[in-house]
């Protein structure tokens, strides 16, 4: 009964599906989350009768051939880069992307990392720094004696020197685009390291060669649309259960072959 196996399959397929739509629910409010879709295929085929056989000695040709299917596999979860809703919170070292592009962030042991989660701060230094503590690239010390930061639409710091009325640069973020982003692998916190399926990172400034701007005081919220998580859900569940009643079936009809007398 190769049915057995093939519900097997789509169960185990469904429930993986059930695993990425959990988490992208769980991430509804995470900032600059970007929600996953699982892929699947079809498992190899059983020929009963090789499409394309000769049929006769006359040549005829077998058209269709009998094949059977053995189910189901999950083969990628593809992470979706729309841009997210924008919220305002008016924190001067809060900022979102608006249009493509990361933050290049520098991890513990040296490495690169890129995220989309604005939510900067000042370290014991006057770095500009994740909520984690990592030092956003290429490296932004706000003096002591700066207050007021403003951040433009082109990622240029400026601050104000106590008694004086001109603005002081300070530093400016860069952003950092690949060709498939997709490729990139995450590692939590809303982290992401390149991959060879992302490619290289493309360094560049907000506002030039297509890279986004930045917007001060604001957040980019999550992409995760509740309501087509919830009906992809249902439709999972659905799957689950029709392929559960295929086992189900396939159990009964055994059954009553072990009853023939």
């Amino acid at each position: 009964m190769r049915s057995l196996a093939t519900g097997a399959t789509g169960m185990l397929a469904q429930q993986t599906n059930v695993d990425v739509i959990a988490n992208n629910l769980a991430n509804l409010t995470t900032t600059g989350f970007k929600r996953q879709r699982i892929e699947f295929q079809d498992l190899m085929y059983q020929n009963i009768t090789r499409p394309g056989t000769a049929s006769s000695s006359a040549d005829t040709i077998v058209p269709s051939g009998l094949q059977i299917g053995l189910g189901v596999k999950p083969v990628a979860t593809y992470r979706i880069h729309t841009q997210g809703s924008v919220q305002l919170t008016d924190s001067s070292l809060d900022i979102a992307i608006d249009g493509e592009g990361f933050l290049q962030i520098e991890l513990p042991n040296g490495d690169e990392a890129y995220t989309r989660a604005g939510s900067l701060q000042l370290n014991q230094d006057g770095e500009i720094v994740t909520n984690e503590g990592f030092r956003v690239e290429p490296g932004i010390t706000v003096p002591d004696d700066i207050t007021n930061l403003e951040i433009n639409r082109d990622g240029e710091v400026f601050g104000r020197l106590q008694g004086q009325p001109a603005l002081v640069n300070v530093g400016r973020f860069d952003l950092v685009m690949f060709i498939n982003p997709a490729g990139l692998e995450a590692i939590g916190n809303t982290n992401f390291v390149e991959t060879e399926a992302s490619g290289d990172p493309i360094v560049g400034n907000p506002g030039e060669d297509n890279f986004g701007t930045i917007i001060q005081g604001a957040l980019e919220q999550s992409n995760v649309d509740s309501v087509k998580e919830i009906t992809n859900m249902i439709t999972a569940q659905r799957a689950y259960e029709m392929n559960s009643q295929v086992i189900s079936t396939s159990d009964e009809m055994m059954g009553t072959i072990t009853q023939l007398r």
